[in-house]
């Protein structure tokens, strides 16, 4: 697929997202707090990204800093835990090791920005199902309005003087997982993508009988009409992705991911860069395991 076959396809994503805020309105960042925390510096922020509601992030960065660094948006997972939202960043979650990658990123010599996305954390005053009905009937997509505040939150990543906009990374679990490579896939600003346990081939979740595994925020009207999780995926290559499975994950059923690797191998292998894709699958559920860590590390070393 030629840069130009892309780019017609990154707008057809676009377009099934819903009806979304325009895409340059202007943002803005007020800074609520700021802190010294053991290994890092911490930012609590309100942005302004979609102009419907404010958007609570924080932000982490190497408390010294020589010129301007590699930046990472971190995406929170779901987990039924309505009330974590972006702490996961500063606190983790069961099922990530230890430490948080505030600690781990910061002390790689990153920044990273983790927001409180749609029904998360400050922003949970509504549930998720009466959040997905209301924008449905108003022409809108909760996953795609998730995804259009992640995309805003680049743009806010790129005002701040330490970011190096040659070095975007994006990470995340579950739900984050989801969300790096939707991310990825549409905004070519992003260097770097790893994702762990949620590269779920749609068309084997459904054959797996497992679409109760996601939340209702997961399904966006149409998709399946002009996108396999591969052909999305296809948008972030030639760029550096790396992939994490669980062969015990029922929400990455294995024929999916055989599907996924394959396609994926091959186009990296015809885009002239095969060792920018990997997936890396263990005998594992829902989590990430130390080995993971490990792959994450040297990863974002390599291609960060």
């Amino acid at each position: 697929m030629t840069s130009q076959q892309q780019e017609i396809r990154r707008k057809q994503l676009y377009e099934l997202m819903g009806d979304l805020p325009p895409r340059n309105r202007r943002i803005s960042a007020k800074k609520v707090s700021a802190q010294e925390q053991p290994g890092y510096m911490l930012e609590k922020l309100t942005l302004d990204l979609n102009g419907i509601e404010p958007v609570p992030a924080y932000f982490v960065r190497p408390k010294k800093l020589n010129g301007k660094v590699p930046v990472i948006l971190y995406n929170h997972a779901h987990g039924g835990d309505y009330k974590l939202g972006k702490d996961e960043l500063l606190t983790g979650r069961e099922a990530l090791q230890k430490p948080p990658y505030a600690e781990l990123l910061t002390s790689m010599g990153y920044c990273a920005l983790c927001l409180d996305t749609w029904v998360f954390g400050e922003r949970s005053t509504r549930t998720e199902m009466d959040t997905f009905k209301e924008m449905l009937w108003k022409g809108q997509v909760l996953w795609g309005m998730m995804v259009y505040d992640s995309i805003r939150g680049i743009d806010y990543l790129l005002s701040r003087p330490e970011a190096d906009f040659r070095r975007i990374g994006t990470l995340g679990l579950s739900m984050g997982s989801t969300m790096a490579w939707w991310v990825a896939a549409l905004d070519t600003r992003v260097k770097v993508c790893v994702d762990i346990c949620c590269l779920t081939d749609f068309d084997a979740l459904i054959s797996s009988k497992g679409l109760a595994g996601h939340g209702i925020y997961y399904y966006v009207p149409k998709l399946l009409k002009y996108f396999t999780t591969s052909q999305i995926n296809a948008l972030i290559a030639p760029r550096a992705h790396l992939s994490l499975a669980g062969t015990l994950d029922k929400l990455t059923p294995p024929e999916g991911l055989d599907r996924v690797d394959t396609e994926l191998t091959r186009i990296y292998r015809e885009a002239g860069r095969p060792e920018a894709w990997k997936l890396f699958r263990y005998d594992v559920g829902h989590q990430e395991t130390p080995e993971m860590r490990k792959e994450i590390v040297r990863f974002l070393q390599m291609y960060l």
